[in-house]
């Protein structure tokens, strides 16, 4: 049975599913940072500025002033990172046939200081940084561009929206990530191969018994595995890293990396894995096995350093496979911080010179972490809690007015009175339009952390009924982000279907949010069109709409957008009772306010240029420290163990980062915080009332977003009827697809994707373009 209502309204649609959890998602975009078009004189507030660019920066309109010039620095820029990136690939993936080369390379350049460390290092290292360094002159020189230029006149593909595969254990595989892994199975293959061929010539021109052999072509195997391993690590440290500059000037939010991640680790595992068994399996057939895996030798690598490193691997491995993570999320959580164990005994391991193959990805990610570190060290004042009868709360932090994000960043967090070590990720609920000084997330009450949450929560009176004395403030809660898409994709599509499952309405609430304010005001905006799919265990949920008031925010909507919200409440065949009002919200404003400190700005995403000043005197102080190591302690003294000499870098590194960066970050503080003091001198009032109280006994059918919803019980979205529908009425144009669940809905939606762009035979049929947003860690 199915039963619907539908008021006059505009078409927006907009489809949510609650029966599925949202999940990981990956987007990838070659893409360069696209930002709205804002005139200078209105560049001086969060919401006009380009959404997660740095607070000082100044968008000019370059365009008028000297575009030959500028459009020529900027192609020499990219043409310039993209020829060190291949020529760094191409190093690493043709190592095997190119040694003759890299010992040439090491003759060339090991006359210096740092030694053969130091011309492996420039060789596989430096590059990757190189194209850091010049990421941060490319982001802040040209901070995006207007979002009509991004827009194409005609309807056409693109690999990194295009789904090719939606079924197995990739999930949704876009054309571009399908292309990425076919070349890294291809390398792994093509490189095995040869090196057992070079194993083989190699051992029957040795005059020994076939036994031995034996044992040494099963110790050359593991020897290559490593090898090969040891490169694909380099790929593994390189997403991970959450603001990273690299991620940020492909536009690839960490949520999406983290795919990426888990793809590679378990390559990399899987490599090391093998590596360590030929050995073993070669050292038990010898009976040598205990006493090679307890060796700790001066010269060569250290067997036992090895032996902890894998161990320390395989135990982050085999906890992070999604059955485990899925039932045991502390003990993947746990067991993954032995990430610090892993490197420092790999390093141990193979020594200083081979461990700088990996060093420069290291690097990046270390520089991330620590920065991180001193971001969450700040308590954030929680200036609302609000429980919803849905199961659902809603958290308001507060932040600076500089620290600048879009509608689909995410931000992880801590409350200490749960846990010291547990952060958990939450999409975004709230617009960067709502209000400078706050941010908003919704959290779907679903576990223990979360079912703690809540009860602390409604452990406090409310303030309006009179409580004179209240507790101390039990939530002590700390922030990491916000992080996301350096680009708002949202705002690129003239055409929009949002497809959202239980909770994962959360990131498009923000949208429709973003996107009311600024039809409002009048700012660049291409969603004209917007279809949302909503799909939902029970009807009690339809309240979370009430989030949005988007008659007080945009009272024009109706004539301004076409917005359509289909929504589907799958375990229910007519409404209840309480259909058509919004149950009672607790909510606690305020109350939790105990420290007086918001957000820090010290992140990845925030300011460009004390964050490039970070990288580049953090890398300076690394190799100016390792320089004077070299000189003054192991070549004085005759230091010659690998295992010592590894260590030994590692704390260079380690000190680089902490002593040399450290001094930018304590600077970089002290800047935001004047900065952050001069402007609430001049805007003291206007951010008085900046914080938006829930909505409380609202009735469903004077709300703006319910009245142009149609709700359907007791089935599912048809898809392929929804799809064709508003193919049909948008004509031959590009359909921008954003889907918000578990990996069920992201693969319905992303194969109904690819059958409506592959079935583009029929005239004026649109393109439809695969994108999905939801965090599985």
């Amino acid at each position: 049975m199915v039963l619907s209502w539908k008021q006059k309204t505009p078409n927006i649609s907009i489809f949510y599913s609650s029966e599925l959890l949202p999940t990981s998602a990956f987007h990838f975009s070659i893409s360069l940072v696209p930002t709205s078009k804002v005139p200078m004189a209105q560049n001086h507030n969060s919401e006009e500025q380009p959404l997660l660019l740095s607070g000082n920066s100044k968008r000019a309109n370059f365009s008028e002033k000297s575009p030959w010039f500028l459009s020529l620095a900027k192609w020499t820029l990219k043409f310039l990172m993209w020829v060190i990136l291949v020529i760094w690939v191409c190093a690493i993936f043709f190592f095997c046939i190119g040694r003759d080369f890299l010992q040439k390379w090491i003759k060339a350049t090991q006359g210096t200081i740092f030694g053969i460390t130091g011309s492996i290092f420039l060789g596989f290292s430096a590059p990757i940084l190189i194209i850091a360094f010049l990421a941060f002159i490319y982001i802040s020189a040209f901070p995006g561009d207007d979002f009509e230029k991004k827009k194409s006149k005609f309807p056409r593909f693109r690999l990194w929206t295009f789904p090719v595969l939606v079924d197995g254990p990739f999930g949704v595989v876009s054309a571009t990530e399908f292309i990425g892994i076919v070349l890294f199975i291809v390398y792994v293959l093509w490189t095995m191969t040869y090196y057992t061929v070079e194993n083989t010539e190699i051992l029957s021109k040795e005059f020994i018994p076939s036994k031995e052999k034996s044992f040494l072509m099963l110790e050359l195997t593991g020897l290559r595995l490593g090898l090969i391993g040891l490169f694909c690590m380099v790929f593994l440290f390189l997403p991970v890293a959450r603001g990273s500059i690299l991620l940020r000037l492909i536009d690839i939010p960490f949520e999406h990396a983290t795919r990426y991640h888990v793809w590679l680790g378990h390559l990399t595992m899987f490599l090391f894995t093998l590596h360590g068994l030929f050995y073993m399996i070669s050292w038990g057939l010898q009976g040598i096995l205990l006493k090679k895996m307890l060796e700790w030798a001066d010269i060569g690598v250290a067997n036992l350093p090895g032996v902890i490193s894998l161990s320390a691997g395989l135990l982050m491995w085999v906890t992070s496979l999604h059955p485990v993570r899925k039932k045991q999320f502390e003990l993947f959580f746990y067991t993954h911080q032995l990430y610090v164990v892993f490197v420092v005994f790999l390093a141990l391991h193979v020594g200083d010179f081979v461990f700088s193959m990996v060093a420069g990805a290291v690097f990046l990610f270390m520089l991330d972490r620590f920065l991180r570190f001193c971001q969450s060290r700040t308590k954030v004042d929680l200036l609302s809690a609000s429980c919803r009868p849905c199961g659902t709360i809603e958290l308001t932090f507060s932040k600076p007015a500089n620290l600048h994000y879009n509608a689909l960043s995410f931000i992880f967090v801590q409350v200490r009175e749960l846990s010291w070590l547990q952060w958990h990720p939450f999409s975004v609920s709230s617009s960067p339009l709502d209000g400078k000084n706050h941010i908003s997330v919704l959290i779907k009450v679903l576990g223990s952390w979360t079912d703690k949450l809540r009860d602390i929560i409604r452990s406090y009176p409310d303030q309006s009924k009179g409580g004179s004395h209240l507790p101390p403030s039990r939530i002590t809660a700390s922030v990491e982000g916000p992080y996301g898409h350096e680009s708002p994709y949202h705002l690129m599509y003239e055409n929009l279907i949002l497809v959202a499952g239980g909770i994962g309405i959360s990131p498009f609430l923000a949208i429709l949010s973003d996107i009311l304010h600024r039809v409002q005001k009048e700012k660049p905006c291409l969603p004209k069109n917007i279809l949302v799919i909503w799909a939902v265990k029970k009807s009690k949920e339809l309240s979370l709409l009430s989030a949005v008031d988007a008659q007080s925010t945009c009272p024009s909507f109706f004539e301004r957008l076409d917005l359509d919200i289909q929504t589907f409440v799958t375990q229910q065949t007519e409404p209840s009772l309480e259909e058509g009002k919004i149950e009672q919200t607790e909510s606690f404003p305020s109350i939790f306010m105990k420290h007086g400190s918001h957000m820090s700005s010290l992140v990845g995403t925030g300011n460009n240029l004390f964050g490039g000043l970070y990288v580049v005197l953090s890398t300076l102080g690394f190799i100016v420290l390792f320089g004077f190591v070299q000189v003054y302690f192991i070549e004085k003294f005759g230091i010659y163990q690998w295992w010592y000499r590894g260590l030994l870098y590692t704390a260079c590194m380690v000190a680089g980062v902490v002593f040399f960066g450290g001094v930018v970050i304590i600077l970089w503080h002290f800047f935001e915080e004047r900065r952050e003091k001069h402007e609430k001198l001049g805007a003291s009032n206007e951010n008085s009332n900046d914080v938006a109280e829930p909505v409380l006994n609202c009735e469903m059918g004077q709300t703006g977003l319910a009245s142009v919803q149609t709700v359907s019980y007791g089935c599912r979205p048809n898809f392929e009827e929804l799809f064709t529908n508003f193919s049909d009425k948008v004509g031959s144009a590009d359909i921008g697809v954003l889907v918000c669940g578990p990996p069920a809905l992201q693969c319905s939606v992303a194969k109904e994707c690819r059958s409506q762009n592959l079935q583009r035979g029929r005239k004026n049929h649109a393109i439809f373009h695969f994108n999905s947003h939801s965090f599985d860690l």
